[in-house]
């Protein structure tokens, strides 16, 4: 059916008036029945949808930027530990092959996530990113406990001293790794998506740690065998940073499961677009649901009392539109009609 061509009613048309036949009130719209925008609709076709796959598109490739950046450092540094008889690098190696294991889980949530819904997920995969946040969580967790013990482990022993070259692998990995922070914090704030977000904060923990290795190898080569342990304190401070990052992550998968409302700039806007669909006097409540890189929207918008039901059905379906069409975060909208002015519910029904 062309909802606009078959649900609009023509300026002319008494039918679709609120009370016609014997009901001889004036229009809430003056001379007219129905203001100029519900006779024209059928002349303006509904803009081009946004579409959030431009979003899905820049999260996969700064993930896959993540991926291969995370592979080629935890190598260098697993190598340079190895060789250069630091307990430091090599954790902070296991930290870098661990986020590449989680940048592969996150792919293949944000691929998912993009599959259409189905009769059993009526709303979509897209939940499936926080799920993938909570895995991730776990792994860093997991690698952050078995660094810490082979910390405590080693804390006293001695071995070798580190060469000097080790803090070039050390002061390098600072370097790349916040620039790689800068670049995910902007495609993660851009597209929304909680996991590159995340990623982001834990390249900015991986420069962090890197940092206490880079201080550790510092002080052992400046002071000599008295300062062995800077390398295994240096271990502990990764493993901290790492529960820190998976704990957050954690919570923050979580409370994305429990349906927390959406950010205040993200409502203030969808309010806005509402307020500005002709028809519409008030938005009256606005719930608005995270879903992965995407939200879901509940909204109530008040129109004008004696409007007929058809009238106010396509208005509905103009606020869907509008919020649809402009935001592609936006994934779907559910419409409920209020009248204007608000009135309570009468005791009884006409019947």
């Amino acid at each position: 059916m062309n909802f606009r061509r078959e649900l609009v009613p023509n300026a002319n048309d008494s039918r679709f008036r609120a009370g016609s036949g014997t009901d001889s009130r004036p229009s809430p719209f003056g001379k007219s029945r129905y203001p100029a925008w519900m006779t024209t609709l059928n002349n303006h076709p509904p803009a081009t949808s946004a579409t959030p796959r431009r979003h899905y598109e820049q999260a996969i490739r700064a993930t896959w930027l993540g991926l291969w950046i995370n592979f080629l450092l935890g190598a260098i540094k697993l190598v340079g530990g190895i060789f250069g008889h630091s307990l430091a690098l090599i954790s902070d190696a296991i930290n870098s092959l661990g986020d590449s294991i989680a940048s592969i889980v996150t792919i293949i949530a944000l691929r998912y996530a993009q599959s259409p819904a189905d009769d059993e997920h009526p709303y979509g995969h897209t939940r499936v990113e926080a799920v993938a946040g909570l895995l991730i969580a776990t792994l860093i967790s997991a690698s952050a406990f078995y660094v810490a013990w082979e910390a405590v482990q080693h804390f006293w022993e001695l071995h070798p001293l580190p060469p000097g070259w080790t803090l070039w692998i050390a002061a390098g990995n600072v370097v790349v790794k916040e620039a790689l922070f800068w670049y995910s914090h902007r495609v993660g704030k851009r597209t929304g998506s909680s996991a590159i977000l995340a990623n982001a904060w834990d390249h900015r923990s991986d420069a962090l740690c890197s940092l206490a290795v880079l201080i550790g190898l510092t002080l052992i080569i400046a002071f000599g065998t008295p300062w062995i342990w800077a390398d295994e304190a240096a271990s502990i401070v990764i493993a901290a940073a790492i529960f820190w990052s998976g704990g957050k992550l954690f919570l923050g998968s979580i409370s994305e499961l429990l349906d927390p409302q959406a950010e205040p700039e993200t409502v203030a806007e969808i309010r806005r677009l509402a307020e500005q669909v002709d028809g519409v006097r008030a938005v009256e409540k606005l719930r608005v649901r995270k879903t992965g890189i995407e939200y879901l929207v509940d909204i109530h918008v008040q129109v004008d009392a004696q409007l007929t039901v058809a009238v106010g059905h396509a208005i509905g379906h103009q606020v869907r539109d509008a919020l649809v069409h402009q935001m592609a975060c936006v994934r779907d909208v559910l419409v409920h009609l209020e009248p204007y002015p608000h009135q309570p519910p009468p005791d009884t029904l006409p019947g």
